[in-house]
């Protein structure tokens, strides 16, 4: 299924893969490994808005990013967040942080005027990394 993504997600991020039932970006922050995940699900915004179903799939599919990020990354902590107050599209935030990172131990929102983007091709890069790194996951 195509759906339309919140060009503010589109804007900030580099696609990585289709899940089963999410898109995978990575965000440009250079600061923190970050990936976010958004349900293929038109005029989803909370939670709720999925079927049981897709509820059990997205909890599924953020454990596997989960896992990921906390085997590639070693982090002190992840954070996995579903804010939704600026862009009011489902998506999840799945963060590793570290208690030596800039933000520690506040959340990463707000923090920082702008985001440390990753230079020229090192997002690309960083997204395929991921991309390759997922088929050792299932979902």
């Amino acid at each position: 299924m195509v759906i339309d993504v919140d060009a503010r997600i589109l804007g900030s991020t580099c696609f990585v893969a289709e899940l089963p039932l999410c898109n995978l970006y990575l965000q440009n922050e250079s600061r923190f490994p970050w990936l976010v995940l958004v349900p293929r699900q038109e005029n989803a915004s909370e939670l709720i808005d999925l079927s049981m179903e897709d509820q059990q799939e997205l909890t599924r599919e953020i454990v596997m990013v989960s896992q990921l990020m906390k085997a590639k990354y070693s982090p002190d902590k992840l954070n996995v967040a579903n804010l939704g107050n600026i862009v009011k599209q489902l998506h999840v935030h799945v963060i590793a942080r570290y208690e030596s990172d800039s933000a520690w131990p506040g959340p990463v929102w707000g923090k920082f005027d702008a985001p440390l983007m990753y230079d020229g091709e090192e997002l690309e890069a960083k997204a395929a990394e991921i991309r390759a790194e997922l088929v050792n996951y299932a979902v």
